[in-house]
């Protein structure tokens, strides 16, 4: 059943490179609102000035544009609920940071750095004492509870910097009802009191999200579940701000975990096993590292959109492959898990490859010939059609194509020395048998059956296996012992070249 003026956002922070994990979230937003006949809005939360990354947000723009997920509302499109830039709304936070300390749900706070760092030390140094600034710690520190009325005039009128905390109720337990875990309660106790308003005049995340997905009329808000032990702050804070009634429903997801499940997956995983965790390449703008991304590594956005789908969701059939029309016909919260889902980087590229198997050949042909026109090479398109049709089941990512065709297009310049060490022994009778070879097929019609029969009358009269024949002449072609069936090879490459790289191999190998 479609829902009724849906709203959703997604709400990334230009704080660095979008993981994956932030796709997902963006993908989950985009399936129910379009599930639902609903409006996506993009938010850019930017009010950790001092964790902005240059470069961040043109990077998390680019990889949504790259990834199709399209908006509605952004700063881009506009919109009747604008700015959509946190930065550009900064004059309406303070006025509900005061509005809850004048309600006597939240109070300035005075502690410097030092007297902070004490209270933490305290809580180390003393199992009883709590290291949260909290209930059982506002009225020992410095701030509006605890100081007498005209020392915290004095203190606002000083200029003396200063923070805003939310004033956590004490033994209360506040429920939360998310459409993906149920109830879920928390004790007043575990809280502390979070700053809201901070004294460079900037709102925390708490404060400038709360505020916004009501100005925004945000009806559900899809994100992760590294958010759950924020949201009974979120929702003390509905409720101090007078906006329980129209508080959005909230859906914690899953998190993405590491291949063995043992931890959140980070962009230290990639680094070790070999696979992106960002959708495009990113480069620290400081360090000048540089982090691999799905779209550089030859994936297809609606294949890496379909495996992203699954780690989380499923649709209850055994169907894996779902075009985006699919996903969003069948996308539903109902269906997304408690528990987290392990990456799983050989069912990345097995999602790739079977999109790739589907592409029309055209398009295939267009991709390899990309890269060849890199290499400044040109061949005819119905020779790169023949190779298309060999070897795109063995390509798994766009590279592949070449990686698995370069031979094609160009003879070895160097062959492998274990190869040669294990095939081209000895020498001399190797040598002699491809030189016998050579002679014997000259007067041959040089198409795929004539050639099998050719390979197959040859390995009998010498008395030979089929290794002997085929691994010495793979080696000579290739340089390597890779590729697919050389019966093949011979087809394509067409009789002169083929006879070309075994004389040449001839010279250049020991004899």
């Amino acid at each position: 059943m479609i829902e009724s003026h849906i709203r959703v956002r997604f709400a990334p922070s230009p704080t660095g490179p979008l993981h994956i994990g932030g796709v997902r979230t963006a993908l989950y937003n985009y399936l129910f609102a379009r599930k639902n006949g609903g409006k996506l809005i993009l938010r850019i939360e930017d009010t950790d000035q001092n964790r902005y990354v240059r470069g961040a947000e043109d990077y998390i723009i680019e990889s949504l544009k790259w990834c199709g997920i399209t908006f509605d509302e952004d700063y881009i499109l506009g919109g009747p609920y604008g700015p959509y830039r946190q930065s550009e709304r900064k004059k309406n936070y303070r006025e509900y940071a005061e509005q809850l300390v004048n309600s006597g749900h939240a109070y300035y706070a005075f502690d410097t750095p030092a007297e902070l760092e004490v209270l933490r030390q305290n809580g180390k140094s003393k199992a009883v004492f709590h290291s949260q600034y909290g209930p059982f710690t506002r009225l020992e520190m410095k701030n509006s509870l605890s100081l007498p009325f005209h020392e915290i005039n004095r203190l606002l009128s000083s200029g003396d910097p200063y923070v805003i905390r939310i004033k956590i109720p004490v033994n209360e337990e506040i429920n939360i009802d998310d459409l993906i875990r149920g109830k879920v309660s928390v004790h007043s106790s575990s809280l502390d009191d979070k700053v809201l308003f901070k004294s460079d005049g900037w709102p925390t995340y708490h404060l400038a999200n709360i505020v916004d997905d009501h100005l925004m009329e945000i009806s559900h808000v899809i994100r992760g579940e590294e958010w759950l032990p924020s949201a009974p702050l979120h929702v003390l804070l509905y409720r101090y701000l007078g906006w329980e009634e129209t508080m959005p429903k909230f859906a914690h997801l899953p998190l993405l975990l590491k291949p063995d499940g043992n931890g959140k997956l980070s962009k230290r995983d990639g680094d070790r096993l070999g696979f992106p965790v960002f959708p495009l390449k990113w480069t620290d703008p400081v360090t000048k590292e540089i982090s691999s991304g799905y779209r550089e590594s030859g994936y297809f956005p609606n294949a890496f959109l379909n495996m992203l789908a699954f780690l989380g969701w499923n649709p209850g059939t055994e169907q894996e492959l779902f075009t985006i029309e699919q996903l969003i016909d069948e996308f539903s919260l109902e269906r997304v898990g408690k528990h987290g889902s392990k990456f799983d980087p050989e069912k990345a590229r097995w999602y790739n490859h079977q999109y790739l198997i589907k592409k029309p050949e055209k398009e295939l042909i267009d991709l390899l010939n990309s890269e060849l026109k890199r290499q400044n090479l040109h061949f005819e398109e119905p020779y790169l059609a023949s190779i298309i049709h060999l070897i795109k089941d063995r390509a798994d990512l766009i590279p592949d194509l070449w990686l698995n065709s370069w031979f094609f297009f160009l003879p070895p310049s160097i062959y492998d020395e274990q190869v040669v060490h294990k095939v081209w022994n000895p020498a001399t009778i190797v040598s002699m048998l491809m030189i016998s070879f050579l002679n014997e097929a000259e007067e041959i019609d040089w198409q795929q059956d004539s050639i099998q029969s050719f390979f197959q009358e040859f390995i009998f009269r010498h008395k030979i296996n089929m290794g002997q024949l085929m691994n010495p002449l793979r080696l000579l072609i290739i340089g390597n012992n890779q590729g697919p069936a050389m019966i093949e090879i011979a087809t394509i490459l067409g009789k002169r070249e083929f006879f070309k790289r075994i004389e040449t191999g001839l010279v250049k190998l020991p004899h």
